[in-house]
């Protein structure tokens, strides 16, 4: 079975909760509506990492965060609710919701970042939608297409300040949504995938999912638009805002945060923000703490060059920490950027199998291990 085809065995995405037993201890996964993070959130959970977990906080291709070798999940549990990271037991594998990340400081139509805590309070309002998949995924695109363009199951995009196209499997349906009720909209949409489906994980693998699901809802549509693809490239480096102030963007190696660089971010005390592209924002710094943030933070590993050849690799865990691998997958591509054999400019993902875990959504570069050597597809 190849990594998009539809799948029938039951859903097991983990979460903070439900966690996943890997070849190196327990997988938790904490989902961070829009990709927000507080500063005293971000001290929490990197202190949880060193004291729980390998020291480590992997970003994921939805913006959300995980912590490996998890030594006491009831304990980590706790902790996350404690600082408001477990707001809804029964929802919490479903919170996946992707925004604009830079939406309402730097360019865009409108601001959406209001709308994440909004949808995020409807979906786990609705008893019912505990049972989605835990791989659906919502999307509030600002209108530039950097959201749109990971294939939402449901979503929308800014085509006014005031005014939406519904995305229905990441394409236009032709739905026109007023701001006012764009939350409403999203969450019938999900109730009718969850009416529709069987064992469909995605709206994708639904038999004319996006037909159904729009006919469903009973809204008026136009004649769904074609957007221009969005510039490829992640926000790093020196980010000027709106309002004078600067946000920077930093990458990671391998999408990995580690506990003491996260402690130092936490620090900061700035509107903070896990990307889609496993890279991080800090909002609304000042010049003089923007260059000493730089000053500081680069050489722990925290990469604000939007030429480094980590803007665009990344991995799964690898024989590191899945059974399943043929190859130290991490240690490999870490060896092959070092050695300059790895270029920027287009994305390229290395899996340790063919099932491609964390492989980013839209145009990639597949670098499969097997059991006699890597392929590149």
């Amino acid at each position: 079975m190849s990594f998009t085809d539809p799948r029938s065995t039951p859903d097991n995405c983990p979460g903070a909760l439900s966690t996943h037993q890997a070849a190196d201890g327990a997988l938790a996964r904490v989902r961070l509506p829009g990709g927000a993070i507080t500063p005293p959130q971000m001290h929490i959970l990197a202190t949880t990492a060193a004291e729980l977990g390998n020291g480590s906080i992997e970003l994921t291709s939805r913006g959300n965060v995980q912590l490996r070798a998890v030594r006491d999940t009831a304990t980590f549990a706790v902790r996350l609710a404690d600082i408001g990271l477990l707001p809804s037991p029964s929802h919490e594998r479903v919170r996946n919701i992707l925004a604009s990340p830079l939406s309402g400081r730097v360019d865009g139509l409108t601001n959406v970042r209001p709308m994440v805590e909004q949808l995020d309070q409807a979906l786990c309002a609705r008893p019912e939608l505990a049972q989605l998949p835990g791989r659906t995924l919502f999307a509030l695109d600002d209108g530039r297409g950097d959201v749109a363009a990971l294939a939402p199951d449901f979503g929308v995009r800014a085509i006014s300040q005031e005014r939406y196209a519904l995305l229905l499997a990441g394409a236009d349906s032709g739905i026109r949504v007023p701001s006012k009720e764009v939350v409403a909209t999203l969450i019938d949409a999900a109730q009718c995938f969850l009416d529709l489906r069987d064992d469909e994980w995605r709206l994708t693998e639904l038999v004319d999912g996006s037909a159904r699901v729009a006919a469903a809802l009973g809204l008026s549509a136009e004649t769904p638009q074609e957007f221009d693809d969005p510039t490829a490239t992640p926000p790093i480096g020196w980010l000027p805002q709106r309002d004078g102030s600067v946000a920077l963007g930093g990458a990671l190696a391998l999408g990995l945060l580690d506990a003491r660089l996260g402690e130092f971010l936490a620090a900061i005390d700035k509107p903070l923000v896990v990307t889609p592209w496993r890279s991080l924002l800090v909002f609304d710094l000042d010049e003089d703490t923007a260059e000493t943030v730089v000053r500081v933070l680069a050489p722990m590993g925290l990469i604000f060059d939007a030429n480094s050849p980590w803007v665009d690799a990344s991995s799964c865990v690898g024989s590191q920490g899945c059974g399943k691998a043929h190859a130290d997958v991490r240690a490999d591509l870490t060896e092959a950027v070092g050695a300059g054999a790895v270029a920027s400019g287009g994305r390229q993902h290395w899996s340790g199998c063919e099932r491609r875990c964390g492989r980013p959504t839209g145009p990639v570069t597949d670098v499969i291990a097997g059991p006699t050597g890597y392929r590149v597809s």
